[in-house]
């Protein structure tokens, strides 16, 4: 029996933050994860400015080592397309300079960047990392949880759980009580390509937000050595209602759209269309109880809008350590002390939760999304806004006001 005070369920980025977390906090933990890294994980592979805003949270030194790592593309902002074909442009930092600038956003793939986390793991003084087992069982008693796989060959004690083993955890669903609901859920599928072109300069991110894909979009991510990411995300509602096959409409888009039939003409793929869940953040949820917190896609936090979960990933496991070691401090690990993580999820991620809520219900409307981002492209103050949600989460709450989109239209 491996007795420790944190076991956390999943290495993933939620997993690893909350790990990492403990470690600079001087308490112990111990990981399992049934992969055996460095493993695929399949994913847009976009990662946001909160990603390295959360990891400098922890360590600032992690960031540094993020930027240094080779394995990424540095990305400067994001393209955005109505369903009208208006394009906005909207960089990650207003004014931005490549040469002098860090860069605030990335594209890496997956296998890549969770390994570069769990490498950041494996050089932890206070973190036992267990990989190729697949914690199965969950049994509460006095003194916390008894952990095991299904054979009974590695057994855990623990004071507290931090599941973050993604969006088919059976805990989420078993004992948080959490399960799929097809208007909060949506699904993805995704390749790779060589010889894509029309890519900006600075690699921007594209999303596509096509009329036959509403309310989903088609995105393309620049990797590096000339490859990009490819898919599309739709909700599953919208899925079952027009019984969409996605790798087919994938595939269709592609070769007959004209626009995306000349941008891949002589592009390849080289990686087969493969697909995946995404849990959204589209409505509140409970995400802890005794002795437990639920984190990133074990949480339901993936961004209703864009699709993009790494970085509320990273930010719920470190909020999910800094309450485990509250827990710990104090004795008391009870359902009602950890409604502060609860609080603390709300607090940080909520507001844009809620505004990537109503902007993914906006995509239903494509007049007025056409209509929006016309007045976009003539408005500094819009771009100015969206630049600064990539960094400066309080400014998005401009978005939420009906006024912000009044003056939009009126270019005021």
């Amino acid at each position: 029996m491996i007795i420790t005070d944190v076991c956390i369920i999943g290495a993933g980025p939620g997993g690893a933050a909350a790990a990492l977390q403990l470690d600079r906090l001087g308490i112990p933990c111990v990981v399992v994860d049934k992969a055996v890294f460095p493993r695929d994980k399949v994913c847009g592979d976009g990662l946001s400015g909160k990603v390295i805003a959360g990891l400098n949270r922890i360590d600032p030194a992690i960031g540094q080592r993020l930027q240094a790592f080779a394995e990424k593309e540095n990305s400067w902002g994001v393209t955005f397309v109505a369903p009208g074909r208006t394009g906005m442009d909207v960089p990650y930092k207003p004014n931005y300079n490549p040469a002098a600038d860090a860069p605030i956003g990335f594209v890496c793939k997956r296998i890549h960047f969770d390994n570069f986390l769990v490498d950041e793991l494996k050089q932890c003084q206070h973190v036992q990392l267990i990989e190729g087992k697949s914690i199965d069982n969950y049994t509460q008693t006095a003194g916390g949880y008894e952990l095991s796989d299904a054979k009974g060959t590695l057994r855990i004690s623990a004071q507290m759980i931090i599941v973050a083993n993604g969006a088919h955890s059976a805990f989420t669903k078993d004992v948080a009580g959490i399960r799929m609901e097809p208007k909060h859920y949506a699904a993805g599928v995704r390749a790779y390509y060589t010889g894509v072109t029309g890519m900006h300069d600075h690699s921007y991110i594209e999303l596509h937000f096509l009329k036959n894909l509403l309310p989903g979009y088609l995105w393309i991510f620049p990797l590096p050595n000339g490859e990009a990411n490819v898919g599309i995300d739709m909700p599953s509602d919208t899925m079952r209602r027009r019984k969409v096959n996605l790798k087919t409409l994938l595939h269709e888009t592609l070769a007959s759209d004209p626009v995306f039939s000349e941008r891949f003409r002589s592009a390849r793929p080289v990686s087969p269309v493969e697909g995946y869940g995404l849990p959204l953040g589209s409505r509140s949820r409970r995400l802890s109880g005794e002795r437990w917190m639920l984190v990133g896609d074990a949480a339901f936090l993936i961004d209703p809008f864009t699709g993009e979960g790494i970085g509320n990933a990273i930010y719920s496991g470190g909020i999910a350590a800094k309450q485990a070691a509250e827990c710990l401090q104090s004795g008391d690990f009870s359902a009602e002390k950890l409604l502060a993580y609860d609080a603390s999820i709300q607090r940080v991620l909520g507001a844009e939760l809620r505004l990537s809520t109503k902007l993914q219900k906006l995509v239903r409307y494509p007049r007025l999304f056409n209509l929006l981002m016309k007045a976009g492209t003539r408005n500094k103050q819009l771009r100015d806004v969206i630049s600064s949600m990539f960094y400066e989460v309080d400014l998005r709450k401009k978005l939420t006001k009906p006024s912000f989109y009044i003056k939009l239209i009126l270019n005021r």
